[in-house]
């Protein structure tokens, strides 16, 4: 994933980035691989009522990033955001539905073995697909889901170089927006968006010269992949298109 600065304003404009066209006001919202919880407190600072934070790594962690957490979250007064220390397999919601699902930068660790071979392997698109159905279950129908990571299509792996801008990238443990995008449609995601992130120290400028397919290829190959919960109880069938900005 292209880094985000460590500067507040490098932060703020990819969150605004992230839930672009989102009114988190009054709004519930499950955070899957919540790290060190930006996003959960960027939606609770912006409206939400709730948020779910699912974070495994901060279980016995020694870099005490569980202190940190809820720390912080006690200084920007946000009660609202409940840190829980599992994964999303592991995740009992109770029946409890959200109106925004954030991945950010998580969606192959929910399963790397499988989502190395999910290409072309049925046995792990069948995990994805189990996965996938657990993420419809907890979405509200009409809610919004937010997909970010970084595609394997990128120019130095395939010069055989390491890319210099994203040097630790495991390029193989990584899949295409359009894969995912087909695996969610199975579980009843709709209306898949694709936009190509770039670095957020040049802001607006950035996006609009090097938000696409192309200078992503070039660059980190991060994307943002914006799908919706179907209104409709039947799950539709895989979408053959993905709509994609720039």
């Amino acid at each position: 994933m292209a880094q985000m600065g460590v500067r507040p304003g490098n932060v703020r404009f990819h969150c605004e980035y992230l839930f672009e066209g989102i009114d988190l006001r009054n709004k519930t919202m499950l955070d899957v691989g919540a790290g060190d919880g930006r996003y959960s407190f960027y939606a609770a600072c912006a409206g939400a009522t709730r948020v779910v934070s699912l974070e495994p790594e901060v279980e016995g962690s020694s870099a005490g990033m569980q202190e940190s957490f809820r720390r912080a979250a006690s200084l920007l007064g946000l009660e609202q955001v409940e840190l829980i220390p599992q994964r999303f397999q592991d995740y009992d919601p109770g029946g409890e539905t959200f109106d925004v699902v954030l991945l950010h930068g998580s969606i192959n660790h929910l399963d790397e073995p499988a989502c190395i071979q999910l290409h072309y392997d049925p046995a792990a698109q069948d995990v994805y697909r189990t996965l996938f159905q657990k993420l419809a279950a907890v979405s509200r129908p009409g809610g919004k889901l937010i997909v970010t990571d970084c595609s394997p299509a990128n120019l130095f792996p395939r010069l055989g170089i390491r890319n210099p801008l994203a040097r630790t990238i495991e390029w193989h443990k990584h899949q295409k927006p359009e894969l995912w995008a087909q695996l969610l449609a199975g579980a009843g995601f709709t209306g898949p968006k694709v936009r190509w992130t770039t670095f957020n120290t040049l802001r607006t400028p950035g996006r609009l010269l090097l938000g696409n397919r192309f200078a992503a290829y070039c660059l980190t190959s991060s994307f943002c992949l914006s799908m919706e919960r179907g209104r409709e109880t039947s799950v539709p069938a895989p979408a053959d298109e993905v709509a994609a900005t720039g």
